[in-house]
């Protein structure tokens, strides 16, 4: 059959609306589910409109988990009382998120160009932004010094948890007064059972400060094993304590460590631990469940930390949970819906 010119611009223009027609229903189709992911859920945690500060006496302040529009954003609620509290929400919304004396560091998710980038802000009490500094991967840990004067941050480069077989991850630390930045705990020293120690394989992740804004622990990670290190800022060195130690947490009188320990078993894959700094005797905590978190204190006695939510109805959210620090006693419910918990 001959084409007219007739014909040839019919077929175009029916080409032209049956284009326009799938991108209308796919743009619909995407608002449609976006409107689904951000639909609260029923019988979610309730939200109230009013100013979010990480100084407010009485006030802790966390990452809301709960499905909608909120999701991922800072709120706070009574230190008292935070169970079922109405949320106050702010605008700022982190991956992962940490606060200490008035200082806040939020690792964010953008998009340029379509794709997506990622980038720490810290904060002043008001949530206002001081510093934005681009990040070289995706957001893992985040911490701040109990002064407010130093921030750091972990981020995967390759990979995407500490579960996979390879990963490699860039630990960064910025010291919040002279906004001088250590890019990478890899240009530091290693001291690894006695000898120095360089690997091409060398990774850090899950940085813990000691008050004196010098002194802090992390994890070392080399030819499949972890390390307990701890580093000197000034000296640029680190030294290994021990071994099969994951994101410490060190406790408020600075004579223990809260980590995850890789174990074997069907029911975890790590299992929270303390370890005590000067007899480096480890006592494992309560909670059965494997815990992929780098745990707070919220005072010497309890450690929390977040576990992924086990209720159908509330996919994708984490609940808050506490522990007593001597492994004894029953892990409980401190907050749902929440994540990144108050505390050192």
């Amino acid at each position: 059959m001959t084409l007219t010119p007739q014909r040839r611009l019919l077929i175009l223009a029916l080409g032209v609306l049956l284009l326009a027609g799938l991108g209308t229903w796919a743009v619909v189709s995407a608002a449609d589910e976006a409107a689904r992911e951000n639909s609260p859920r029923p019988g979610g945690p309730a939200y109230a409109s009013g100013k979010v500060r990480l100084d407010t006496p009485g006030r802790m302040v966390f990452r809301t988990t709960a499905a909608g529009p909120r999701h991922d954003r800072l709120v706070s609620v009574p230190a008292t009382a935070p169970a079922g509290a109405t949320r106050t929400a702010s605008p700022v919304a982190c991956l992962r998120f940490h606060a200490a004396a008035g200082t806040g560091v939020c690792l964010q998710a953008t998009r340029t160009l379509g794709r997506p980038t990622y980038r720490a802000l810290v904060l002043d009490a008001g949530l206002r932004t001081r510093r934005s500094i681009a990040l070289a991967g995706v957001p893992s840990r985040a911490r701040v010094s109990p002064s407010g004067h130093l921030a750091a941050w972990t981020v995967f480069v390759k990979g995407e948890s500490y579960g996979t077989a390879f990963f490699s991850t860039r630990t960064s630390i910025l010291d919040t007064r002279t906004w001088r930045l250590v890019p990478s705990l890899e240009e530091f020293a290693i001291t690894l059972d006695g000898h120095p120690y360089r690997n091409a394989d060398v990774n850090f992740w899950g940085v813990t400060f000691a008050p004196d804004d010098d002194t802090f622990y992390a994890t070392l990670g080399t030819r499949d094993q972890t390390y307990l290190v701890r580093g000197s800022l000034t000296a640029r060195t680190v030294t290994t304590l021990a071994e099969n130690v994951e994101c410490p947490s060190l406790s408020p009188d600075g004579t223990r460590v809260a980590y995850k320990k890789r174990v074997l078993g069907k029911t975890a894959l790590w299992r929270e631990h303390i370890l005590d700094l000067r007899t480096l005797k480890s006592t494992p905590l309560a909670e059965r469940h494997s815990v992929d978190d780098q745990a707070v204190w919220l005072d010497d006695r309890t450690v929390a930390y977040a576990l992924p939510s086990a209720d159908d109805d509330r996919p994708g959210a984490e609940d808050v949970w506490t522990v007593p620090a001597d492994g004894t006693g029953t892990p409980r419910v401190l907050l749902e819906d929440a994540a990144a918990p108050p505390g050192r």
